[in-house]
């Protein structure tokens, strides 16, 4: 995608490999986006584009919902039976 491309080029010298720099740059892109802009980025994909934008999507939200719900939840080491961990 031409716009991750030219986000990359922009910020590359800048970026940490954490994850809070990609939010902090994609939030203060989308920041500036109307209606008609997003609607715009969504047509300009790929058909193999969007199906990766919307499962992404689906995946954080599903993800997120796993994490409020306590689904998953894995405790620290002293929280599980003594006698599997010798």
């Amino acid at each position: 995608m031409k716009m991750i491309d030219d986000v990359f080029e922009m910020y590359k010298d800048h970026l940490t490999g954490d994850e809070e720099d990609v939010l902090v740059i994609i939030y203060g892109i989308l920041d500036g986006f109307k209606n008609d802009d997003l609607d715009k980025l969504y047509q300009d994909l790929k058909g193999e584009e969007k199906f990766e934008m919307i499962a992404l999507y689906l995946y954080e939200k599903l993800r997120l919902k796993m994490f409020q719900e306590g689904v998953g939840h894995i405790g620290n080491s002293d929280d599980q039976d003594k006698r599997l961990l010798h």
